[in-house]
């Protein structure tokens, strides 16, 4: 016998054709209940200035996201996702986890007794008041074969965040749905996907890889060694893979004063001060090349950039970045956001 569909029930389905449809439609289109916004690439940025952030943020939570390796993933909007069940989310994540183990999930992270999953707001991250609370995933488990009184241990941890996110995007989007497009991962990639599972089922969301594509990673040279005067680079790493046969990579590494030197040529006179532009991000690239050349006959353009790293932090075309100062963290983020909207078909 069919019986009428509970109004909040088919409301709920209407809504989540939102996300679903979102998950195959153009890539810097993002459609909404009757609008539709499309996602420019950036041409400039603002200049990257130092900023203790443990005043906005709580210190113990600040240590846990540097000096720590993370796996980047595009997250579409989540649907009916609450701040204030939150406690609600962790025991449910727990109990899915031990679940798919006790199906013979495999997890690689050994013979774990049991999971316990924290979920909690890193207040203080959101650079506007679009941007939403970011939010930080703790996984951690005991050994079969532990004592009593040892303790759990972090396995994995997961970080959804949106720094600085496009604000005509995030304005059209239905009150439904939060917005938190990047995620970031440390652990186990057999948790990754559990967690992932989860989320989706939970959230009604999609998920898909970040590879910083070579444009990024020359962006994330030039804002770090523009960061050098008032915190020391040491150095500017960067790498690149030359399509021969076999195919060659290439390290290049340049001194702080150097490269600071060269990046200070690059900024053009006619330029705004607090703000950086592609072609003095591009005219400082080039000028690598250019000096690369001339001492090895060896042209980097034909190439593809790879990998850039300092003291401040490292970033690979794979999808892998390392924050090793909390000092300019917001910047990294807010380019990794960009980057996670504009992979992402909304």
């Amino acid at each position: 016998m069919k019986t009428p569909l509970n109004k909040a029930l088919a409301q709920r389905r209407s809504k989540r054709r939102y996300s679903r449809r979102s998950c195959g439609e153009g890539t810097y289109l993002g459609y909404t209940s009757g609008r539709q916004t499309v996602l420019k690439i950036p041409t400039s940025r603002k200049k990257p200035k130092s900023r203790d952030i443990t005043n906005q943020v709580d210190p113990d939570q600040v240590a846990l996201l540097v000096k720590k390796e993370w796996h980047l993933s595009y997250v579409t909007p989540l649907y009916q996702f609450r701040y204030t069940m939150l406690k609600t989310y962790s025991k449910e994540l727990s109990a899915f986890l031990v679940s798919e183990k006790q199906q013979g999930q495999t997890i690689e992270t050994g013979q774990e007794l049991c999971f316990k999953v924290n979920i909690s707001v890193v207040l203080g991250l959101a650079e506007t008041n679009q941007d939403a609370e970011t939010i930080y995933i703790q996984i951690l488990s005991k050994q079969v074969f532990a004592a009593k009184d040892e303790a759990q241990k972090v396995v994995w941890s997961g970080l959804l965040t949106c720094i600085n996110g496009d604000v005509d995007y995030l304005r059209s989007l239905p009150p439904e749905f939060v917005s938190l497009p990047l995620l970031c991962t440390s652990g186990p990639e057999s948790l990754s996907a559990l967690v992932k599972s989860w989320l989706k089922k939970t959230f009604d969301c999609c998920f898909g890889p970040i590879c910083i594509t070579s444009t990024n990673l020359q962006w994330l040279a030039a804002l770090w060694t523009g960061c050098h005067p008032t915190k020391n680079i040491q150095y500017l790493k960067l790498a690149w893979t030359i399509p021969t046969q076999p195919p060659m990579d290439v390290t290049y590494k340049v001194n702080p004063q150097d490269v600071w030197k060269l990046w200070d040529s690059a900024r053009l006179d006619d330029g705004a001060e607090d703000s950086i532009n592609i072609e003095e991000v591009n005219s400082f690239i080039r000028g690598l090349q250019t000096h690369f050349f001339r001492h090895f006959r060896l042209d980097l353009s034909a190439g593809s950039l790879m990998r850039v790293s300092t003291a401040l932090g490292s970033a690979h075309h794979s999808g892998k970045i390392k924050i090793t100062s909390p000092d300019y963290m917001t910047t990294v983020l807010q380019l990794l956001t960009e980057c996670a909207l504009l992979k992402m078909p909304i």
